[in-house]
């Protein structure tokens, strides 16, 4: 029997719990057990990817708490906690010839495939310990290497201008990778479905909105809704594919204008460009030429297309504003949702009107069936910053 679950599949870890550092650029207290038990309890994850386990010390936990009893392998593949089941992955920057850096995420069955894909990369890769770290092997071996031990290759985040396919890497995915061999791409935080259907070569793939998270708070800051029998690694490969009636049935993601990368911006005075101006080649506040391409230029640079295009199999995508990001909903007032309705999937999906204002007050409420309906009134984002919501007295 089919049913949907909610999917993450894109969390790092920051810390082993013992203190080796993993992803720098990450927050201390993201260890593999405060994620797990983030995503179960207040989250309401009910699958996510740990994309950093590819690190012997992590790995080291992990095999602790089957150990003890706390944590299990599933039979279908991934490691389950409570409620959520933990597919394990990890980033890694492959940088081909002549080409820029591009990330991608490698999703491996079971602890033991991926401790033997531990062991490869180390021979390859300078710090195996760190996350998203430079392998030195042409893109398409390490393709071939993740999808021969049985796992899944997908591009991340792949529009960013810092580190990914088509923000700093090649035009065309089919110059770094067999495309052909690729069921996923991840849009990541500043990109979404009708931006992707302006160039044609993506219209294959399934499309995955992950958070990326780099905190607790971050986690399911975008997600997936996903029709599987159980939500184990051989479904999510399913899913993936769309085959047997799995798949990908609703993308959540935070309005493109929200993400940090969306718009062109000025690495010496910081502007933003404006938001009707077309793409230029120096700052038109300053003149200076250092400039960071926005998402946004960036796709309609690489477009073949006019008219953004959704395939038949493309699933809604909904424009979902995390509870963080709500003006005046502070860590007191969402511990107080949490308390009345148990996880943030359920206040941002079920919760109904009634029910919110009796816990936030009118306001916070507006808010959050404001962000349910995708009419919130944002900020847009560029330049490393993100963009906002506008608060209602504003």
């Amino acid at each position: 029997m089919l049913k949907d679950y909610y999917v993450d599949l894109h969390i790092h870890i920051g810390r082993t719990e013992k203190g080796q550092a993993v992803k720098i650029s990450a927050a201390n207290n993201l260890t593999f057990f405060n994620i797990a038990h983030e995503a179960a309890n207040r989250k309401g994850m009910e699958m996510i990817s740990i994309i950093d386990t590819h690190s012997p010390s992590v790995q080291e936990e992990i095999m602790m708490y089957l150990d003890k009893g706390e944590m299990m392998e599933l039979e279908g593949g991934g490691i389950r906690y409570r409620e959520t089941s933990i597919i394990l992955g990890s980033e890694i920057e492959v940088r081909d010839p002549g080409m820029g850096p591009a990330h991608v995420l490698a999703y491996m069955p079971t602890l033991q495939v991926m401790q033997e894909f531990t062991t490869w990369m180390s021979r390859y890769m300078k710090n195996v310990e760190l996350s998203s770290q430079r392998i030195y092997v042409p893109a398409r071996e390490l393709q071939e290497e993740v999808l021969g031990r049985g796992g899944i290759l997908i591009p991340a985040h792949i529009f960013t201008p810092h580190k990914s396919v088509y923000g700093s890497a090649v035009s065309s995915m089919n110059e770094l990778l067999d495309v052909n061999r690729v069921l996923a791409v991840e849009l990541g935080l500043s990109a979404d479905s009708d931006m992707a259907g302006l160039i044609s070569e993506l219209d294959d793939f399934t499309y995955l909105t992950n958070s990326d998270a780099h905190s607790l708070a971050k986690i399911g800051r975008e997600y997936n809704q996903m029709r599987l029998a159980a939500p184990t690694f051989v479904e999510l490969v399913k899913a993936l594919a769309r085959q047997e009636g799995r798949g990908v049935t609703a993308n959540y993601g935070l309005n493109s204008r929200l993400g940090k990368y969306h718009r062109t911006y000025c690495s010496l005075c910081e502007a933003v460009l404006d938001e009707d101006a077309a793409a230029v080649e120096r700052c038109m506040n300053c003149g200076s030429p250092k400039i960071v391409r926005g998402v946004m230029d960036r796709i309609m640079a690489i477009a073949d297309r006019e008219k953004s295009y959704q395939p038949d199999h493309r699933p809604p995508y909904h424009f979902q504003v995390p509870l963080e990001y709500l003006p005046g909903l502070g860590p007191k007032k969402l511990e107080q949702l949490l308390s009345r309705f148990g996880t943030e999937m359920h206040v941002l999906h079920h919760a109904k009107p009634e029910e919110l204002v009796d816990v936030v007050g009118e306001e916070l409420t507006s808010y959050i069936v404001n962000a349910r309906e995708g009419t919130l009134s944002l900020e847009v984002g560029g330049g490393g910053k993100y963009g906002k919501v506008r608060n209602n007295h504003s």
